[in-house]
């Protein structure tokens, strides 16, 4: 059916014909954006489609970022004509769609944002962009430079919501940039990117397929995926994503006590004995927060030594599970580490299994970082044991770098989530209704809305393929195999482990000249504890690149690095090593 033309609503925001490509209008600017690299040596394009042509109500400085207009390409067919003078600030949010005759300026609008979002993006792979613009918490909450953080009572204009846009990233992290190692999660993937902006547009929620019919069977499409790979079969495996890996541990505790005591659900913990579960002392604190939240006690989650490496030592978990029989305790679940946060140690899963096994235990597997080295032939025998396993946590917003977040609890028994968590709402899961109500999963969760966290993974698993998680995967391996040999060679670096790294994690030391060739004494200790945290504030501060540290039991403060940055090159380690020693050599 033809729509019948309207004559069309005046606007600030263009001139000139606006018109959205029909055939992959963003291709149009490809050249732009093909190097994830390096700068390009030009501004963004800035077109005569749309300007900003008056002043803005609130602004204490110009903003010439916000002037920026849609490509040339993007106009071809347009209905938006002529050129409006409309007065400063006098279009609002209410003049967008679904507002009668909003279309134009909703394009347009939007197009602005785009443009806002692309620039960002083009400065996050430039390595010679600032990973941070940094401010203390209390410059934010007073203003910078006109970006007011306080709410009104009385709307602000668009084109006020676009400087807000572009200032809120501006003094933002870029944690996509090649030099971001701070956090596990890091990178920006732009076939994911695509899909979380995809899954915004929806704006659905998972908990029917009445509402979400290709969500939630692309949900148990990858659900049945990630089983068949940690090597379960289709008919007696489940899962479901959440809202992170502190969740989805929560999961796996919450249905380990509920297999052994079903009563639980409707009795509460008052019908229970003294239960415990057990952990290495190098495991996740989201444990202790899940048997807080459970109501078992963060008492009652028992630490098992490790070794050297941050391994659990199973003599020793055996003898935690003793000591609690003992003491009168009921053990009920083994929480093991595959990829640990800090060290990247690997539980021996198999022992570990054997020994569940032998008591009776649920063992949980928390392979929320180190989940995705299974994509990887080279590297997957890491996690031998893990099929063993009753649930585990994989989060593919950590290593297989899908946008935050996506995290998956997996458990090899199928109808257990349903039956610990089902409520049966009727006025969601009824049971008459016309598909197959199989598909209505929110009720196998703790949740009632629930964000849609699978289509970006689906995305991205379509474009790479498992093949292209694991070329990805290796290299990052490779990454950490090439930090460790150069930081060995180092008088000035000392490894907190000799031995080569097991995963993606190398922990480290600077030593300052002053204090390179002091033995070790308590006093030296109590000097270097100060070394990291320095060096890392001078890295916030000039927003050259971003380190975490720690300190472990009796090692004092020091860098962890992480590889999982898709961005980051060898020429990236190479400047890191520089940067610490040009930022501490004075400490």
């Amino acid at each position: 059916m033809s729509r019948q033309k309207t004559t069309p609503r005046p606007n600030p925001f263009c001139s000139g014909t606006l018109t959205i490509a029909t055939h992959h209008p963003v291709l149009l600017h490809a050249s732009l954006y093909c190097d994830p690299r390096g700068p390009r040596n030009r501004e963004m394009p800035r077109h005569k489609a749309c300007h900003n042509t008056h002043a803005e109500p609130r602004r204490r400085r110009p903003h010439t970022a916000m002037c920026q207009s849609v490509p040339r390409g993007l106009r071809e067919r347009g209905t938006t004509e002529g050129v409006s003078q409309a007065p400063p600030g006098s279009l609002f949010s209410l003049d967008l769609l679904p507002s009668k005759e909003g279309e134009d300026l909703t394009k347009c609008f939007l197009l602005r944002v785009v443009n806002i979002l692309l620039h960002y993006i083009e400065k996050t792979f430039d390595v010679k962009s600032k990973i941070l613009d940094f401010h203390h918490p209390h410059q934010l909450l007073e203003g910078l430079d006109g970006f007011d953080l306080e709410l009104s009572d009385h709307p602000e204009s668009l084109e006020q919501l676009l400087v807000d846009c572009t200032d809120t990233l501006k003094y933002g992290v870029k944690t996509g940039h090649p030099r971001y190692f701070n956090q596990l999660s890091s990178g920006l993937d732009v076939i994911g990117l695509a899909g979380e902006w995809l899954t915004a547009t929806a704006n659905t929620n998972m908990f029917t397929y009445e509402i979400a019919p290709v969500f939630t069977v692309m949900e148990t499409v990858l659900l049945k995926k990630m089983c068949e790979i940690i090597g379960w079969r289709e008919t007696e495996a489940d899962g479901i994503f959440s809202p992170g890996g502190s969740i989805s541990n929560l999961y796996g505790i919450l249905v380990a006590r509920y297999k052994q005591y079903p009563e639980i659900k409707a009795r509460g913990m008052a019908v229970l004995p003294c239960i415990v579960l057990f952990v290495s002392e190098q495991g996740h604190y989201s444990i202790k927060k899940a048997a807080a939240t459970l109501g078992i006690g963060t008492d009652n989650v028992i630490e098992v030594k490790c070794d050297e490496r941050g391994k659990m030592i199973p003599a020793e978990l055996e003898k935690n599970i003793l000591q609690a029989q003992r003491k009168g305790q009921t053990p009920f679940c083994v929480v093991a580490t595959a990829g640990s946060t800090v060290f990247g140690a690997f539980d021996p899963l198999h022992d570990i299994a054997d020994i569940c096994e032998i008591h009776r235990l649920w063992m949980h597997v928390d392979a929320a970082w180190g989940g995705g080295l299974l994509l990887s032939r080279k590297h997957s025998y890491k996690l031998s044991g893990i099929e063993r396993a009753d649930s585990v946590t994989w989060n593919p917003h950590k290593l297989m770098g899908v946008p935050l977040q996506c995290s998956a609890l997996l458990t090899r028994e199928k109808g257990l989530l349903g039956a610990c968590n089902q409520m049966q709402a009727e006025y969601l899961f009824q049971p008459d209704k016309v598909y197959n109500i199989n598909f209505d999963t929110g009720d196998k969760t703790v949740q009632c809305g629930r964000h849609v966290d699978v289509f970006k993974l689906w995305l991205m698993w379509k474009a790479k393929g498992t093949y292209g998680f694991e070329v990805q995967i290796d290299r990052y391996m490779e990454l950490a195999k090439y930090f460790y040999k150069v930081l060995k060679k180092k008088d000035n670096f000392k490894l907190v482990f000799d031995a080569e790294p097991e995963f993606t994690n190398v922990c480290f030391w600077y030593f300052p000249p002053r204090l390179k060739h002091i033995p070790k004494s308590f006093e030296r200790d109590q000097e270097l504890q100060k070394i990291a945290p320095k060096i890392k504030a001078q890295m916030i501060v000039e927003g050259t690149v971003m380190l975490s540290y720690q300190p472990c039991g009796d090692k004092v403060n020091f860098f962890r690095m992480v590889f999982s940055n898709p961005a980051t090159r060898q020429t990236d380690v190479d400047y890191l090593i520089d940067e610490i020693q040009r930022l501490g050599k004075d400490l």
